[in-house]
Formats: structure tokens, sequence, C-alpha cells
């Protein structure tokens, strides 16, 4: 293992994309109970996006290494271990960490991948598909017959939203912009288009008794609208601030003024509920609970993938040395899916 070098990229603080640094050194052994991963695809996220700008509510100081998942496979196992996991293809959860050529993580902490699923399949599925089935199936209980709607129908999480929906019988419409409502409709998803006007007055015709659950990544201002869409006994679930992503000042500030929104909503005698979705409650109180129910829902979501209820959509692969390039197209807004660094 000594002759490979280990290759990361390093956020050293608030910069631009092309502020993003390359460190190198030996690739690491893994302690009692950790495993070695050699990457083979990880990700660009919302996260990422938001910790460049020192914006994400609970990130690392600077300089870190960030990516919030990873997929790979097992390069060698630490004391406890089974043997048998060395060149399993695996994914993980991480935060941080996953934009590195060799990460090192705890054993619970991977989930196996199934045979037939690529790596680069695989990680547009893992944080993306994790959010959305939590949200849809463990907080909303989405049912055959209901009706939801999903802002950012096409984006990461949102694409897998709209499939996980439908497999489940649900009547999906989505906020796009227009030129992907023909893949929406491909998907079976009545479109929205956010940049025509009064988005919930449209979305009113389409459902004039309310919907049964709304999944917002916006926050903002349009939260509100969300919250006043919904059915009497319907569900809010909101899972992000992308509305103030280029707002400076304080990362926390949004999050706390939405948390103080759905704490004074679920006090109102209208049997209407709301949730702030974060994907990590629970993880320090209850670590081996929170790792059993992320192994169990990533599995169903690779099921999924396996099956053809959920396509993977990969927006672009790029190499690590590229990310500066990766991230820049991430936020651009141009492209549906996720992109994907590769070694």
């Amino acid at each position: 293992m000594s002759t490979v070098e280990r290759v990361e990229v390093v956020l050293p603080g608030k910069v631009e994309p092309e502020g993003l640094e390359l460190r190198y050194g030996p690739v690491p052994s893994p302690a009692g109970g950790q495993v070695v991963i050699a990457m083979e695809a990880t990700g660009v996220s919302f996260a990422e996006q938001q910790m460049r700008r020192g914006r994400y509510y609970d990130q690392p100081p600077f300089p870190f290494v960030p990516g919030y998942d990873l997929v790979g496979t097992v390069l060698a196992v630490g004391e406890g271990v089974g043997r048998d996991l060395a060149g399993k293809r695996v994914a993980a959860l991480t935060k941080t960490g996953g934009w590195a050529s060799h990460v090192v993580l705890d054993a619970a902490d991977v989930v196996a991948v199934p045979v037939g699923v690529s790596a680069a399949e695989a990680e547009t599925a893992v944080v993306n598909g994790i959010t959305a089935w939590q949200m849809l199936h463990r907080k909303a209980r989405v049912r055959a017959g209901q009706t939801v709607l999903v802002h950012g129908a096409n984006g990461g999480v949102g694409s897998i939203l709209v499939q996980l929906a439908r497999s489940a019988g649900a009547r999906v419409i989505g906020t796009a912009a227009a030129r992907h409502h023909d893949g929406l409709r491909a998907l079976g998803v009545e479109p929205v288009d956010y940049r025509g006007g009064d988005v919930p007055a449209r979305v009113r015709e389409l459902a004039p008794d309310g919907v049964d659950a709304v999944f917002d990544h916006i926050g903002g201002r349009g939260i509100t609208d969300s919250w006043h869409l919904l059915a009497p006994g319907g569900t809010l679930l909101s899972y992000g601030s992308a509305a103030t992503r280029d707002d400076t000042g304080s990362g926390q500030w949004p999050v706390l003024k939405l948390l103080g929104r759905v704490w004074l909503w679920n006090r109102l005698p209208n049997g209407r509920r709301a949730y702030f979705f974060n994907i990590w409650a629970g993880r320090t109180l209850a670590k081996n609970r929170f790792r059993s129910r992320l192994r169990a829902d990533l599995t169903q979501v690779f099921t999924a993938l396996r099956n053809g209820e959920i396509t993977a959509q990969v927006a672009a692969e790029l190499p690590l040395t590229r990310a500066a390039e990766a991230l820049r197209l991430a936020e651009s807004g141009t492209v549906a899916g996720k992109v994907v660094l590769v070694p």
C-alpha cells in the first residue's frame, strides 16, 4: 500500500472553487474496527456549495476535506473487522472527508453496494437517496393515492423523491425550470415552472384541496407558501435553505429561523405537521440505532436502483483533481442530477 499515494481536496477557507487545494500523502492504515476505502465515486452536493462559503450550519473549522458521501472498494480492514469485507464495494455517508482517493472509516458505517450497480450510480443515491427515502417514508409516510409537491424536482434529492413517490403510488407535482419538464413528464410528474409567475396559485389549480406533503429545499420566504399549500393532515418537509445560498453572514441563522417556524406551526390546531429534516438526527445520542436505520434505508434505496424503480442521474463525471470545475458545474444550476468525482 505504501507505493500508492493518497490525494485529497482541501477547502482552506472561504474561497471561490478555484481556491480548493490538492494535498498528497501516504495511504492511511486502518485501526481496530476500521476499514480503508479506495474511493471510486464521491459527489458534489449543496452542502459543499455552502461549506465553501462558510455557511453550512455545522461545518468543521477550516481547513478540512469536504465530501458528504462516497462509494468505493474496501482496500484493507483493521483488527476486529471480518476479512470477507476486503475487496467489497461499499458506500458511506461521511459529511466531510469524502473528496479523497483513500478514506478511513469505521466498518460499522459502511453499507454494501449490490452487484450490478456501478460506483457512479450508487453515489447519486447515497445522501440524496437516504434523504429522499427517510423524508418520504419515515416522516411524511406517503401512501398510494396521495398528492405530493416536490420543489426542485430535477435536482439531486428531488429527482429521487419524485421516482420513489411515484413508486409508492402517489400523484406528484414537481417544480423545475421549463427545460426539465419533458424529463419530468416521462417520470409521471406534473411539472410547474418555478420561474413562470405565481407558483402557489398554479399548484392550487392542480390540487384545489391542497397537497398531502410538500418537500421544500428552498427555505427563505417561500417556506410559508409551502405550509399554506398543505391539505388538512398534510406534512411539510423542509430540508435546506437554497434561497439563502448566496447570502452573507451567519450560516446558522437561516436554519434557526426555519426551526422557529416549524416549532410554531406544529403548535397550531389544524392537524398539519412540519419538520426540518436533518439526516444526522439521533447519531450522537443513539449511534447504533442511527447506523442500523441508515443501513436499512440505504439498502432499500440501492434495491430500488437495481430494480429500476429509480434511475441514477449522473450529471457529469470529473476526476478528483478537477474538483473546482465540478463545484462550478454543480453550482451553475444548468445540470440535472448529480456531479460525481472519480479518482
